[in-house]
């Protein structure tokens, strides 16, 4: 593969994760208001800052899997891994 399209590839790449961290944040926060939590609330239970929700809310923030199970569990979702793209 080609510098040129490698540098392409990258820049998809990176465009797909973030559209996944922006709908996967979307989908927490609407789960977390459903539940009657502000983001401060969800962050003392869950026992992180307050920031990294917004951060992981708006996509801004890697979320790991240990912070998607503890989302997971504290707002009593399931995890489930969609094989449609």
């Amino acid at each position: 593969m080609s510098n040129n399209n490698s540098k392409v590839s990258e820049i998809m790449i990176e465009s797909y994760l973030h559209d996944c961290r922006l709908k996967m944040g979307e989908s927490i926060r609407e789960i977390r208001e459903k539940k009657g939590y502000n983001q401060e609330q969800l962050a003392d239970i869950m026992k992180v800052s307050r920031t990294t929700i917004s951060k992981i809310e708006n996509g801004k923030f890697n979320c790991s899997m240990d912070y998607l199970s503890k989302f997971s569990w504290f707002l009593g979702f399931e995890i489930k891994i969609n094989k449609n793209k």
